[in-house]
């Protein structure tokens, strides 16, 4: 599942009945897009703050010299970031806390 707000990169407006190409996408690569709410910005602050920790850690760090190691690179950095502990999830990994919701039957 990705969670992006309501802006024009990732949804149209909400009068329209055309399919976003991110939609078609996501459909495509099978994940569910999820839109926080209109006007909740403490849902937009966590995705904010997800990309100045994935900047911080990665895209600043790194030179990359083509895309297949920009993907090399990418996929290790998604290993590392999902065991790195969050406090705003219990002090558990991101891997831990989705067991925990599996174990519970809250996603499959």
């Amino acid at each position: 599942m990705i969670q992006s707000d309501n802006s024009f990169e990732f949804t149209h407006n909400k009068n329209t009945k055309m399919i976003h190409p991110f939609d078609t996408l996501c459909s495509e690569l099978e994940i569910i897009h999820k839109l926080i709410r209109p006007r909740t910005p403490r849902h937009n602050g966590k995705v904010e703050r997800s990309h100045r920790n994935d900047n911080n850690r990665f895209y600043s760090t790194l030179k990359f010299y083509n895309y297949n190691d920009l993907i090399k690179q990418m996929k290790a950095y998604l290993i590392r970031s999902n065991n790195i502990c969050s406090s705003s999830i219990g002090w558990l990994t991101p891997l831990q806390k989705r067991e925990q919701l599996i174990m519970k039957g809250m996603i499959a």
